[in-house]
C-alpha cells in the first residue's frame, strides 16, 4: 500500500504526527482525538491502519508506560 491508500483522516493524522515534537510534548490520544474531533478509538484505529499502509513512514512503540510515535511526512 501507499500514501494514496490513506483515508483523509489517516493522511491528516500522519502529517500532524510528522510535524509534532513528542519529545517536548508527549503523545496524547485524548488530545489527538480532540484536535481532530473524533473519538479515541478512531485515533487508535487510524494509527493501526497507518502501520499497515505506510509502515516505512511511521514508527510506534511503547516505553516507560507511554506510546512513542515518530512519522515522516508523506
Amino acid at each position: 500500500m501507499a500514501v494514496e491508500d490513506l483515508t483523509e483522516f489517516e493522511s491528516r493524522l500522519l502529517k500532524w504526527i510528522s510535524q509534532s515534537d513528542f519529545k517536548k510534548v508527549a503523545w496524547s490520544t485524548p488530545r489527538a482525538a480532540k484536535a481532530f474531533d473524533v473519538d479515541e478509538e478512531e485515533v487508535y484505529d487510524a494509527l493501526a491502519s497507518l502501520t499497515e499502509k505506510v509502515p516505512h513512514q511511521i514508527y510506534i512503540h511503547y516505553r516507560n508506560g507511554s506510546i512513542r510515535i515518530v512519522a515522516n511526512s508523506p
